[in-house]
């Protein structure tokens, strides 16, 4: 069952920078990356998604947490969200910039879907440490809800 992250940011690069992170995951097949969208809210308060390149398909050897995070690759935006994975679960570009007004100007957030969840969650919380931001919806449990925001918000060491 796949499983959508967002997670937001005060800053108008750190979704970038998770997406880059959960492009590595996913390259180690650590996270089975389904899709992903970066959303920016300028200054002005527009709002522009960013659709990632359709990501290599993933391995069914080792997939992500809970679906794993951070992750959803969506069609480009010149051939729309209809065929996407985000799109098939009901996930449309009202829905991310709907949420995505929720943030400060020059804000931005990561929209992710993961497929299988992965065997190593404590791995990926470990990778994601110290991102920083704010987990505004997730189709996780609670609990884990509650540890992915805690592994964000923790220090560096």
């Amino acid at each position: 069952m796949p499983n959508l992250f967002v997670i937001g940011f005060d800053e108008s690069h750190k979704a970038e920078e998770l997406c880059l992170k959960v492009r590595e995951l996913q390259s180690k097949y650590v996270i089975d990356l389904q899709d992903m969208v970066v959303a920016v809210k300028d200054e002005q308060g527009k709002i522009k998604l960013d659709y990632k390149e359709n990501l290599p398909a993933s391995s069914p050897v080792f997939p992500g947490f809970c679906g794993s995070l951070t992750a959803l690759i969506f069609l480009n935006a010149t051939t729309g969200a209809a065929g996407s994975a985000l799109a098939a679960v009901g996930i449309n570009q009202r829905f991310m910039k709907d949420l995505a007004g929720l943030l400060n100007p020059g804000g931005s957030a990561l929209f992710a879907l993961t497929g299988v969840p992965s065997p190593d969650r404590e791995n990926v919380l470990k990778e994601l440490t110290g991102f920083g931001g704010k987990v505004l919806t997730t189709s996780l449990s609670h609990s884990d809800e509650a540890r992915l925001q805690e592994a964000l918000q923790a220090a560096r060491s």
